[in-house]
């Protein structure tokens, strides 16, 4: 059996030189070398802003996403939109591991969610059986590698799979925003209506004591009534959140002109950096959990209208961020029903 490096970085096809994930191809084939795992793998989670692209340019014919989907993963050996350069995560069953994989404590036939990206990742399809329009999810017929560097959760008992699945794709998000939010903050969540921006708003009001404010700006009167419903926002704004100053005006009517101490943007469509920018006050901070964040925009942005706020980059990695997210699952009833109706 073959050596392997941590990173993955003999499955680089090209450029030579470079790491899996900004590769423009991988080497897919499906024989392990001695520090990977090989993954049966059940569903795709497409990240939002990819899918909702690979919908829009298909308009909406599932068809037409399938053969892009296989277009996309035959070329590149990874799922990776070449539009958004994102990909998203999968759950599947593991079927053989490698002598020199670090974890000792995995077993085959564990049910494991992949916690690094499909852009990274690489994926044999073999037969795509179904795509949900609704929930980003693709279930398949398909094998995977995950590299020792790769991060992964054992799905608990007690969570549906494609649950945990969805709450695991954006886990990332509400653990930043764990770090992120201090007691009597003023913090505003544009998108606050989807997967992400739920588990956002959950732990947002759980951060900012009973002094604090949660704004919630979301383009959706459905989803920005379900937050009204969930009672997971102090103040909910019905507003594009591409339309700038529109958003500007509303969110200082509630929270003044100094603007907020926490932005957290996570939306799936282009053109709302500025508008984060915008409403977050001096010194304060903005968490792009966005994958159609612009980040030349952003920071030639903020310098154009004299913002000086520190810019995250939305990592979707970090420390303890699955069993975070998997808590809020476990604590509060009414997100758990909502995911179990999205994507169960």
């Amino acid at each position: 059996m073959e050596r392997g490096n941590k990173f993955g970085t003999h499955r680089v096809l090209e450029p030579k030189g470079t790491l899996p994930q900004p590769a423009q191809k991988l080497d897919n084939t499906m024989s392990i070398f001695d520090n990977e795992i090989l993954i049966d793998v059940k569903t795709l989670n497409i990240d939002s802003a990819s899918f909702t692209q690979i919908k829009g340019a298909c308009d909406a014919d599932t068809a037409k996403m399938e053969e892009m989907i296989l277009s996309i993963v035959g070329e590149r050996g990874k799922m990776q939109n070449p539009v958004t350069g994102s990909g998203g995560m999968l759950i599947g069953v593991v079927k053989e591991i490698g002598p020199n994989f670090p974890d000792k404590n995995l077993k085959v036939g564990d049910t494991i969610a992949t916690l690094v990206s499909l852009s990274l990742t690489p994926l044999k399809i073999e037969k795509i059986k179904n795509i949900n329009i609704s929930n980003d999810q693709v279930d398949v017929d398909a094998q995977a590698i995950l590299f020792a560097s790769g991060i992964y959760a054992v799905l608990p008992n007690d969570i549906p799979e494609k649950l945990a699945l969805a709450a695991l794709d954006v886990a990332g998000a509400p653990a930043q925003v764990d770090r992120l939010v201090k007691e009597n903050d003023t913090v505003c969540i544009i998108g606050g209506g989807g997967k992400s921006g739920v588990l956002c708003c959950y732990q947002a009001m759980e951060k900012v004591g009973p002094n604090g404010k949660v704004i919630v700006v979301e383009y959706s009167a459905e989803n920005a009534q379900r937050i009204k419903d969930l009672g997971l926002a102090h103040e909910v704004i019905v507003a594009d959140a591409t339309d700038v100053m529109n958003v500007y005006n509303k969110v200082t009517e509630i929270c003044g002109e100094d603007g907020c101490d926490v932005v957290i943007n996570n939306v799936n469509i282009a053109n709302t950096e500025m508008t984060s920018i915008l409403i977050t006050k001096d010194r304060g901070c903005v968490y792009f959990f966005s994958m159609a964040t612009s980040f030349t925009k952003a920071a030639l942005g903020a310098e154009g209208v004299g913002k000086d706020v520190d810019m995250i980059v939305g990592n979707g990695y970090a420390i303890g961020h699955a069993d975070l997210t998997l808590e809020i699952i476990r604590k509060s009833e009414g997100i758990r029903e909502l995911f179990e109706k999205l994507y169960v």
